[in-house]
């Protein structure tokens, strides 16, 4: 089933996280199939003969393995696909014996154990790179395409040198692999979906929560476990944001003891299967002032107006124009605004295409199209010059517009466990 066949008269459902034969949920060849194609096709395309992955979600991408938040920053896992072959996955250790065990969509002898510098920490002199680099161009002579560009996304630069002393040409293979992401097939748009139902639950309990006492990083720890409980398979990260904090963004979460009135922002990064939440709320702590009211309904416009926008075919310097320029929110210039007034696709990435800001949209702009799924986030200041009110909502493009994924209440400002004044005793 595709986006196109599901239609837009109803709205796109986070079916659970698992399988079951009385519905039609996710169906994972389909997904593994899909995903294979593109990066495929997006291969054929570019002037590369292969491509060399590190990048953990290019690697999963391709080749449907994961170890874990664990590899993300240790440049140990890689992949190969070249024009003419299968994928090969180069993984630490026993997970290599495991994936010839629970894989059965790789070729078995594609499947190899691999290790290189861990980030500098084993000296180049060992020979791990030197050795992984004369693999790496077996395979490529094997498959024909050793003369053509080799395209790598990210990379320990020993392992370059190495390549380049065999003869290699090496290129962006970056650019290539998000050609390929760009576009969500119905399972991903359906793990994007179940992955934000995950964290409408997490706000649920934060609501509840948000009372004068608690401390930023409780918040944290107790949606943590609320996301791991629903099935989360990865919380990246998880911004608190509360009081005198809001304003300016300082993008992490502290031990500030929430009080009462405190404007209360959120930033939700899960993973549910892979694929990515980015997720802001904002609340009131027991009641809220009128500039925190304002502000709040500021950065709802703001982000309704972007959300109005979104259809097939429209370009993200469009989208950029309707938000307010950095000087028009006490910013000296786009790049230390950037982020606040911001629009990023979601995937297997946290930061995937379309990026849509005034920084970088307004001269180079990007189509829109069917199928992708991106967040759209908005801030604005109070005019007490220390509350801010924050909002994010996940999008998925239909053929008519925007579809929301995202479903904690967020049209007016939340106060959680609001305070009646009127019953207190004068």
């Amino acid at each position: 089933m595709s986006i196109q066949a599901h239609g837009d008269s109803r709205p796109i459902p986070a079916p659970g996280t698992m399988g079951v034969d009385f519905e039609q949920r996710v169906d994972f060849d389909r997904l593994r199939s899909y995903r294979l194609a593109r990066a495929r096709a997006a291969l054929e395309a570019s002037e590369l003969g292969a491509l060399l992955l590190f990048d953990v979600n290019n690697v999963r991408y391709v080749t449907s393995t994961a170890i874990g938040e664990w590899s993300r920053d240790k440049m140990t896992r890689y992949a190969l696909l070249t024009r003419t072959g299968e994928p090969h996955v180069w993984d630490f250790g026993s997970a290599a014996k495991h994936h010839r065990l629970y894989c059965p969509w790789l070729e078995t002898d594609h499947i190899h154990a691999g290790l290189l510098g861990l980030r500098g920490a084993i000296d180049p002199q060992a020979g791990l790179f030197a050795g992984a680099a004369a693999e790496i161009v077996s395979l490529l002579k094997e498959a024909g395409v050793e003369k053509m560009p080799l395209g790598i996304d990210i990379v320990e630069l020993p392992l370059i040198f190495e390549l380049q002393k065999l003869g290699l040409t090496v290129r962006d293979g970056q650019q290539t692999m998000h050609d390929a992401r760009e576009i969500k097939s119905w399972d991903e748009i359906l793990l994007l979906s179940t992955s934000a139902a995950l964290v409408d639950g997490a706000y649920q309990d934060i609501v509840e929560a948000l009372k004068p006492g608690i401390r930023e990083n409780q918040i944290v720890a107790l949606a943590t476990k609320k996301l791991y409980e629903l099935g989360s398979d990865d919380v990246e990260s998880i911004n608190a944001v509360s009081g005198e904090r809001c304003n300016p963004h300082p993008h992490n979460f502290s031990d500030r003891l929430i009080r009462p009135g405190d404007q209360a922002f959120f930033d939700i990064m899960s993973a549910f299967n892979g694929y990515r939440t980015c997720y802001y709320r904002t609340f009131n702590v027991g009641f809220a002032t009128t500039p925190q009211r304002d502000a709040y309904k500021r950065a709802r416009e703001w982000i309704d107006a972007s959300i109005a926008l979104i259809r097939p075919g429209i370009t993200t310097d469009v989208v950029a124009r309707v938000w307010p320029k950095a000087e028009d929110f006490g910013f000296t210039s786009e790049m230390e605004a950037f982020g606040l007034q911001f629009g990023h696709g979601l995937g297997l990435a946290l930061h995937e295409r379309p990026v849509i800001s005034r920084l970088n949209s307004i001269e180079h702009p990007m189509e829109i199209k069917e199928g992708m799924v991106f967040a759209l986030e908005t801030y604005c200041p109070a005019s007490d010059g220390f509350s801010a009110a924050r909002i994010e909502e996940e999008i998925v493009v239909t053929k008519s517009g925007a579809s929301v994924i995202t479903r904690f209440p967020a049209q007016e400002l939340f106060v959680a466990n609001a305070y009646d004044f009127g019953a207190q005793p004068r």
